[in-house]
């Protein structure tokens, strides 16, 4: 397993190279970082000429993605155009935030999902198959901020959750309070992401299932006469689960979009309202380091379910 693992770090980490140059090229081409000093005519020339040199502009653009990616690699992403304030602490808080929100969507739903899933396909055919089969198609084709906004009119509505920010402004007290407090605000992002999820997931998992549970081994498992809940457990729902563990992997990225839709609506101070006025002022350094991080974490995320593969099918370990 050891090895395994190797070798997938050794294909992941000149991913994340590619992905930092790409990164850094295609925000360098978007716009001129001094274009709104260039459009105003009171702005002299030194003054812009001092601005270029500040920012390194007056260098070749590999020379500057040499710097720029030196500094990554030990956290330093320089400092935003527009506050002067370190980019690297601001995104660490931002990415705080949206990890609370990222961490229990996807366990939740990847959880419910395979449960749904799994119990369809053992009641094919079943009211709990139809219904769950019309759940799942009213959820997939809600846009997520669709739903996200009607979650919060039904909070405003009945007064009962937090419909604003990640947590109450000026809180304090002790980890259970603070903690209570996060939860509280967690419930209807969350739910926004969880319920569009978790009709993709179970969909596919029932599908999945039902395959293995037409395959030669389970039959023959079940021929000799070991309970139902061994064949399902420890020969079906093992090989069941390696297609979802691919499609959770793959929609890492469609969350990470999700979340950033879900915190607007939502007024979190994570890394979707980072992103969202690193765009809007164009602050270059903000907007490289926000996709860097965000290449960088759907990279390791599909290290973990090619980590999760050898696991569940030794098969794939010895490939």
């Amino acid at each position: 397993m050891g090895g395994f693992i190797l070798r997938r770090l050794a294909i992941s980490v000149p991913l994340v190279v590619v992905s930092s140059f790409l990164v850094f090229m295609l925000v360098a081409a978007a716009g001129d970082p001094l274009a709104e000093l260039r459009g105003n005519p009171n702005t002299p020339r030194s003054t812009i000429e001092a601005r270029r040199r500040q920012l390194h502009l007056d260098k070749p653009v590999l020379v500057r993605y040499g710097m720029w990616a030196r500094g990554a690699v030990h956290g330093d992403f320089g400092r935003s155009f527009v506050t002067g304030e370190r980019v690297g602490p601001m995104l660490w808080r931002a990415i705080g935030v949206t990890m609370r929100l990222l961490a229990g969507a996807v366990l939740l739903a990847v959880l419910f999902g395979i449960l749904i899933g799994v119990g369809a396909a053992l009641r094919q055919y079943s009211k709990f198959d139809y219904l769950a089969t019309f759940f799942a198609f009213v959820f997939f084709s809600m846009p997520v901020f669709w739903l996200a906004a009607v979650l919060k009119d039904f909070g405003i509505g009945f007064n009962v959750f937090f419909t604003v920010g990640e947590q109450t402004p000026g809180l304090s007290g002790g980890f259970l309070s603070v903690w209570g407090d996060r939860l509280g605000h967690l419930i209807l992002p969350a739910l926004s992401l969880i319920l569009i999820q978790v009709a993709s997931w179970s969909r596919y998992q029932r599908a999945s299932m039902l395959e293995v549970l037409n395959a030669d081994y389970v039959r023959t498992a079940k021929a000799k006469g070991l309970s139902p809940g061994r064949v399902i457990v420890r020969h079906a729902l093992r090989n069941a689960l390696i297609p979802i563990v691919t499609l959770v992997a793959i929609d890492f990225g469609l969350l990470l979009s999700g979340a950033v839709i879900t915190e607007t609506v939502f007024a979190w101070s994570g890394m979707g309202r980072l992103l969202l006025n690193a765009i809007s002022r164009q602050d270059i350094n903000v907007v490289q380091a926000w996709l860097l991080v965000s290449a960088t974490m759907v990279v390791l995320f599909n290290l973990l379910a090619d980590v999760l593969y050898g696991y569940l099918d030794p098969r794939i370990r010895r490939a």
